[in-house]
């Protein structure tokens, strides 16, 4: 190295450190001292440094560059020079002077050089102190960040693969840096997002703007098992000189703190959901429809399937024993899902579980419990291989059970059904599954109950009905008996048509207050009743207070009864009533009468007798007998009810039959409110041997 080739010599550009390294943001002054510690050589940062050009600085003592030292001490550029040559490096921090004369903190690093000329050169990088001190502090806190920060830091090159991080990240990933450092970081940071994360990577890698505090769920190559959530903020490296770009990230592991979140949110969702559950399921008796109100409260809010199954007992007592084959009844059932999933949870009626099942065993404690759709569970379980492969083919990945128990009887299961894209069902998911079967039970009970207690009472109404009417060449009869709605579908409406001696004929049609099997009970009783009297030849007023009677020995508070007796001889009817719906007559011009000059009190109230009113009939008129059901509706008056019958037995068709299912289909609410008799009988007279018929008074 020339010794005398100074800082004008070369040039204008100072000298540089090399791009990306910290002498890039420090000013140094480079200069060299020869063996008698003259300045031989003088860089492009000295004269920033000390304000001494080329020309008033070579050649010259360095000891200029120092304060005065102590009396008796050599000059501080002696000892500079001595200690690089003989140690090869020395640094040291020692007062320099400025050309100005200000004294100042600085820095030195001296190491001795060789080159072609005589005598050895020593040469000395100078900084001024606080800047050296500015960057040792900052390297001393990213040093302290990298180690200690809790927060996890990375950096990425532009092809996303890890270049630094600290150990904080290292340990939330489960995998040491070094086992980081030159992958892609989605090959460690596993999400199941579409590739959304790593889109936004990209994004931020190529300039966009930085990505502050989101949410992403992950799992790491170094904890496959464990479902974490993390808080990400992402910023673009700035390229300084010819560096390659990046991204800087910092991630914070939130697991926790959104577990609770998402917990609380659950926990609300599953008691909003157990509250619509509540006020939704059992709002009747019928055992399907609360059955669907259950599967309807589950999917898709708690479930992506449901299935109601009820079982099927072959004898009482009703005992689940776990070691013999429970049969079920399928009789509700939804899902989200497609295809085959449908099949699966609407192609059965009738399920056969083997003893062993998972079914046995979740009846067999009485808790619910949460199994995952796999070989031994379908081994286990499903008996037909169609049906297993179908359950593989679903969708479905875990299946919660839960018993149907309500007073201390089994009454089937729930099952629910979740596909891979939700979560797995936790111990809080099982109690409000136990939550929703034990409400769904009690309610199945109650509407298996009562369907019982109706079976028995429609069993009863049907025995005690009339099947054929009794037929006559002088009354032709078209019937009808209508249910009401189908919680009351048992009542005591009642009809009968008896034949007595001379071919006379009784019409009777009654209705006992009340539904169900007492109903049905005093229906039989009246009817029974009824047609013993008629056939002892009782006159109508007279058989009405015998009803009454047996009314009030049996304990019926109200019935109502009409009873015609009609003589095909003379034409004449003679009507007796105990506050029944009067009778029409459409006479044969068309002409429609209401019968309603006796009304009479309602049976079982005792104390006064029955009237009775006499009509002749013309051949070929028609009577219409009927109950309430008929003329009463929820918001119309009786009276309206009653107009509206009339017009519709005018209009009616000639034909008996045509005309009752006419006749029920116009007048009947919808739906309906109470149970509905209609008898039509056209009567006719009998005719003399020469063909002539008794006379009568025709009104």
């Amino acid at each position: 190295m020339p010794s005398d080739r100074s800082e004008d010599e070369q040039g204008p550009t100072p000298v540089r450190s090399e791009h990306g390294t910290l002498l890039e943001h420090i000013p140094v002054a480079v200069f060299g001292m020869d063996e008698h510690d003259r300045i031989c050589y003088w860089g492009p940062g000295a004269k920033d440094l000390f304000g001494h050009d080329s020309a008033s600085a070579l050649s010259r003592p360095a000891g200029m560059l120092f304060p005065e030292p102590p009396h008796g001490e050599p000059p501080a550029s002696t000892r500079l020079g001595e200690r690089g040559r003989t140690l090869g490096y020395w640094r040291v921090r020692h007062p320099a002077r400025h050309r100005d004369g200000t004294v100042f903190p600085c820095g030195f690093r001296a190491f001795p050089v060789t080159g072609t000329g005589p005598g050895s050169v020593v040469m000395v990088l100078a900084s001024r102190g606080d800047e050296l001190d500015r960057v040792k502090t900052n390297l001393a806190f990213l040093d302290a960040l990298f180690e200690t920060c809790p927060i996890g830091l990375v950096m990425l090159d532009e092809d996303l693969r890890y270049v630094h991080l600290n150990h904080a990240l290292a340990e939330m990933d489960g995998l040491p840096i070094q086992e980081h450092l030159g992958r892609r970081m989605d090959e460690v940071m596993l999400t199941s997002d579409g590739g959304e994360y790593l889109r936004m990577l990209r994004e931020v890698a190529a300039g966009g703007p930085p990505v502050v505090g989101a949410l992403v769920g992950l799992r790491t190559a170094g904890r496959p098992d464990r479902d974490q959530v993390r808080s990400v903020s992402l910023f673009p490296l700035s390229q300084a000189g010819d560096t390659r770009p990046g991204v800087g990230g910092l991630l914070v592991d939130v697991t926790d703190r959104e577990q609770a979140i998402v917990e609380a949110t659950a926990t609300r969702q599953r008691l909003a959901l157990l509250d619509r559950a509540t006020a939704g399921i059992g709002t009747t008796l019928d055992v399907e429809v609360t059955a669907r109100e259950v599967v309807e409260a589950a999917v898709p809010d708690f479930a992506d399937a449901c299935v109601v199954e009820v079982v099927q007992w072959m004898d009482e007592p009703e005992v689940f024993h776990p070691n013999l084959p429970l049969v079920t009844h399928r009789i509700a059932s939804g899902t989200v899902l497609p295809p085959p999933a449908t099949d699966l949870v609407s192609g059965l009626e009738t399920v056969t579980y083997p003893p062993g099942s998972s079914i046995h065993r979740m009846l067999d404690t009485g808790r619910p419990v949460s199994v995952a759709v796999n070989a031994d569970f379908v081994t286990s379980t499903v008996m037909h291989q169609d049906r297993a492969q179908l359950l593989i083919d679903s969708g479905l990945e875990r299946i919660l059970l839960a018993p149907l128990v309500a007073r201390g009887t089994v009454q089937g299961v729930i099952m629910f059904g979740r596909s891979a894209a939700r979560p797995p069902f936790t111990e809080q998911d099982l109690t409000l599954a136990g939550e929703l079967a034990s409400r769904a039970a009690l309610c199945l009970d109650n509407a298996r109950l009562y369907s019982r207690v109706q079976h028995i009472a429609l069993t009863l109404q049907r025995a005690l009905l009339p099947t054929a009417l009794a037929a006559s060449p002088y009354v032709e009869v078209a019937h009808r008996y209508v249910p009401g709605s189908h919680i009351t579908e048992v009542g005591g409406d009642w009809y009968d048509v008896i034949n007595l001696p001379d071919d006379r004929v009784a019409l009777v049609v009654g209705d006992v207050m009340g539904h169900g099997v007492p109903a049905a009970a005093a229906m039989g009783r009246l009817r029974i009743t009824a047609k013993a009297l008629a056939r002892s030849n009782q006159e109508p007023d007279t058989l009405l207070g015998e009803l009454d009677a047996c009314a009030q020995e049996a304990g019926i508070e109200l019935a109502t009864c009409l009873y015609i007796l009609y003589d095909p001889a003379t034409g004449h009817a003679r009507i007796s009533n105990a506050g029944h719906p009067p009778p029409l007559v459409r006479h044969p011009d068309g002409t429609v009468r209401t019968i309603s000059d006796v009304l009479g009190i309602p049976l079982g109230v005792g104390g006064l007798p029955f009237g009775t009113t006499d009509i002749d009939l013309p051949d070929g008129a028609v009577l219409a007998l009927y109950t309430d059901g008929l003329i009463e509706a929820r918001g119309q008056d009786i009276e309206d009810g009653m107009t509206a019958a009339r017009n519709e037995l005018r209009r009616a068709p000639a034909d008996l039959e045509e005309a009752a299912d006419t006749i029920l289909s116009r007048l009947r609410p919808d739906p309906p409110d109470d149970d509905t008799v209609l008898v039509l009988a056209r009567v006719h007279r009998r005719h003399a041997p020469d063909g002539s018929t008794t006379p009568g008074t025709t009104p």
